[in-house]
C-alpha cells in the first residue's frame, strides 16, 4: 500500500537524520592509538569528517529517492545495498566525530531534502540514467575522498582509516552501476553536479 511505503520510508529518513547509525562491520581504525592534535589541527580534522558525514546523509537520500522511481528489482536491490553500507559509514563518522569533540551539521535536514529530490528526479529519468547519475557521483566522493586524505592531520591514523574503506565502498558502488548499465552523464549534469558539491562542502566545514 501506498501509505505504508511512505510510513517506511519518512522512517528511513528521521533515522538518518535523528538517530544514531549502526554498522555491522567493524569500525576502521578503532584498533589505532588515538593521536595527540593542537586546537587547531582537532577542530579541522572534525571540520573534515562533518563533510563526510553530510556526504553520507546526501547519499542516504540520494539512494532512497532512486529507490523510490525505479523499475527494475536488480537496480533496487543494488541501491538498497549501497545504501546499506552507506549506513556504516554514517555510524563510523558519527563514532570519529564523538572522538573529537565535534559535531554534525546543523543544516543535515536541508542537505537530506534536497538529495531526496534530486534522487527521484534522477530515478525518474529511468534506471539507465539514474545509474548513470549514481556512478559519477561516487566517482566525484571518490575524488573528494581522495583530498580529504591529503587534509587530514597526517597523525590522524583514526579518522584517515575511515575515510580509506569509505574511499573502497564507494569505489565498487560506481563499477556495480557501471556494470548494470549506467549511462556516461552530460557534461553540463557533471558540472552541475560539482558544483552543487563544492557549495555543500564549504558550507558543511562551518554549519
Amino acid at each position: 500500500m501506498l501509505t505504508d511505503r511512505f510510513l517506511i520510508e519518512f522512517d528511513k529518513a528521521l533515522r538518518t537524520l535523528f538517530a544514531p547509525a549502526t554498522s555491522l562491520r567493524q569500525i576502521p581504525g578503532s584498533a589505532e592509538p588515538e593521536a595527540s592534535f593542537s586546537d587547531h589541527e582537532r577542530a579541522h580534522a572534525g571540520a573534515l569528517m562533518r563533510i563526510n558525514h553530510v556526504g553520507e546523509v546526501c547519499a542516504q537520500a540520494l539512494y532512497q529517492g532512486q529507490a523510490l522511481t525505479c523499475r527494475d528489482p536488480q537496480v533496487r536491490q543494488t541501491l538498497e545495498k549501497a545504501a546499506n553500507e552507506e549506513t556504516e559509514h554514517l555510524a563510523w563518522i558519527e563514532h570519529r566525530l564523538a572522538e573529537l569533540g565535534g559535531r554534525t551539521s546543523l543544516l543535515n535536514p536541508v542537505w537530506y531534502l534536497g538529495a531526496l529530490g534530486i534522487g527521484i528526479a534522477a530515478g525518474k529519468l529511468g534506471d539507465p540514467w539514474s545509474l548513470g547519475f549514481l556512478a559519477e557521483t561516487e566517482r566525484q566522493v571518490e575524488a573528494h575522498l581522495d583530498h580529504h586524505l591529503k587534509e587530514l592531520p597526517s597523525q590522524d591514523n583514526r579518522s584517515r582509516a575511515i575515510v580509506a574503506q569509505m574511499r573502497l565502498d564507494e569505489i565498487a558502488h560506481a563499477e556495480t552501476a557501471m556494470r548494470l548499465g549506467a549511462r556516461q552523464l552530460p557534461a553540463p549534469a557533471i558540472k552541475a553536479m560539482r558544483l552543487a558539491s563544492q557549495t555543500m562542502t564549504h558550507t558543511a566545514y562551518y554549519l
